[in-house]
């Protein structure tokens, strides 16, 4: 028996699950705050008071590894790190676009959103970068990766090839609100999130597989250089002088 820490914190969406064997037990989420850093702790240790599970019952911590906000991948990584180095145990990275698809998969086993032909289907998980800029990926619905993930401005001529034949394609994730009306085909949005709860099977199956971070170099996938702005504002040095 197994049980990983899930963690996920590279959008808004802030989130922590228990998993026993590659399946789901606990799940803590908050969307729309940038109170990560507080809340993560917070919620792992309700999930394990909750199952009357002590840390050191852990036997990994599966982080999502990006892409996403620099800062709240940095928030997630540097937690599940801490955890591993205090108890020994390994780190496991999953792609967060992957483990997004997988939370759509999983609903749509559940019945929470149909399809015309989901078998010829085409899943692409967005994570909201500036502007008309996404993260993206594209997967089939056995999860077999379709094109790899890129920063990608969105036109109507984007995913032209794809689209052509007409196949569903479902777009979800925090970056597909300002996408669907500038696809051009068969899109259809669904209302999917990132959640820790993607993790659960890939974390599984990679613990069982030895695939586990080097906990002192591992690095979040940030897919893009954090970039650091000017402020435009005039300061003042400390004798009063305007500074450029």
């Amino acid at each position: 028996m197994s049980l990983i820490l899930c963690i996920e914190t590279g959008t808004d969406v802030c989130s922590a699950a228990l998993a026993k064997n590659g399946k789901m037990i606990s799940l803590r989420e908050s969307s729309g705050s940038n109170d990560h850093a507080r809340n993560i702790g917070v919620y792992v240790d309700e999930m394990l008071n909750e199952n009357d599970i002590k840390p050191s019952e852990l036997d990994a911590v599966a982080i999502g590894k990006g892409p996403g906000s620099y800062t709240g991948l940095r928030i997630g990584v540097s937690f599940a790190k801490g955890i591993c180095y205090a108890l020994g145990i390994p780190l496991i990275a999953v792609d967060s676009l992957e483990a997004l698809t997988r939370c759509a998969v999983e609903d749509y086993e559940l019945g929470l959103f149909d399809a015309e032909n989901w078998d010829n289907a085409l899943l692409c998980p967005m994570i909201d970068a500036r502007r008309m800029e996404v993260y993206e990926e594209i997967f089939d619905t056995r999860m077999t990766r379709v094109a790899e993930v890129d920063a990608k401005v969105i036109d109507e001529d984007s995913f032209a090839e794809l689209l052509a034949d007409g196949k569903e394609f479902f777009i979800f994730g925090s970056g597909a609100a300002k996408c669907v009306d500038v696809l051009k085909g068969n899109v259809k949005k669904i209302d999917v999130l990132p959640s820790a709860r993607g993790l659960c099977a890939t974390a599984q199956q990679r613990l069982d597989e030895g695939q586990t971070e080097d906990i002192a170099y591992f690095e979040p996938f940030y897919l893009k250089d954090f970039v650091v702005t000017k402020s435009k504002k005039n300061l003042l040095d400390v004798g009063g002088r305007k500074t450029k």
